[in-house]
């Protein structure tokens, strides 16, 4: 882990907090990737800035105008002191031809904000739209939504894997977990962090993922994915949720890992 966050290292820059990195209307040759610290994104607005997002650790900004060569669209200023990987249009096409996987965690992240965007302009149109029939002045009210449940917090384990190298246990304990290593440039660690398992790092940071299911437990491998997944010695197709069972073997490139079922039928 330490050699991967060393071949950053010429790139990452130290920013106190207050530190505004570029202004809104700026040419932008530059891209940054958040390693440590809070970035406040803000907007002009005709009566001063509003701050519209919030990135932290993992997160990535500064691109759009960078490869669209436009202007800045927004403000980015330190929110909290920090460390930043800062890199241009070259340097990116440089290490996206070099490992495709980062072109695909890009896509990812840009997956992610266009669902959240998308759901809080579902929220603001539900809003808009609720008006109260009853109001003798016909003005519209927004009405609460109702408070979501939290998700349930699964306590045990329902399996795990066995490295048969190192005889390491790696428990699940998500219904919907990441099998991977340790991404340096975004910070993620999945849910059965194989790192220390994969000291040559072939496996890759989002290699698969296990599913459980109504009991069924299932494992797919991730889009991006570069050296293979093989269950029972036979290879995966990227995607496609394959079901595992108690004492199979599943092989993450070649580190082989043997699935046990927590409490398996009898």
């Amino acid at each position: 882990m330490s050699a991967e966050k060393d071949s950053f290292a010429r790139f990452l820059k130290h920013f106190s907090k207050g530190t505004v990195l570029f202004n809104e209307g700026d040419e932008g040759e530059e891209m940054y990737i958040i390693r440590s610290g809070k970035v406040a994104i803000k907007k002009r607005v005709p009566h001063g800035e509003v701050t519209v997002a919030m990135f932290e650790k993992g997160d990535f900004f500064g691109e759009i105008a960078m490869l669209e060569r436009i202007a800045r669209t927004a403000t980015a200023e330190m929110a909290e002191p920090g460390d930043l990987i800062v890199i241009d249009s070259e340097t990116l096409s440089d290490m996206i031809k070099s490992n495709p996987e980062i072109a695909v965690r890009m896509l990812r992240k840009y997956s992610l904000r266009l669902r959240e965007t998308t759901k809080r302009i579902e929220e603001l149109a539900t809003r808009a739209d609720v008006d109260d029939p009853g109001s003798a002045s016909g003005v519209s009210t927004v009405q609460p939504s109702e408070p979501k449940a939290p998700a349930p917090q699964q306590s045990e384990a329902s399996g795990y894997f066995i490295s048969k190298a190192s005889g390491n246990v790696f428990p699940v304990f998500k219904n919907d977990a990441l099998i991977g290593r340790y991404d340096s440039v975004t910070g993620m660690t999945p849910d059965v962090d194989l790192t220390q398992e994969d000291a040559a790092r072939n496996i890759s940071r989002r290699h698969a993922r296990i599913v459980t299911k109504d009991g069924q437990h299932f494992v797919a491998e991730e889009i991006g994915t570069m050296n293979g997944t093989f269950l029972n010695g036979q290879k995966l197709p990227t995607g496609v949720l394959t079901p595992i069972h108690d004492g199979d073997d599943l092989t993450l490139c070649r580190l082989a890992l043997s699935f046990r079922v927590a409490n398996p039928k009898t």
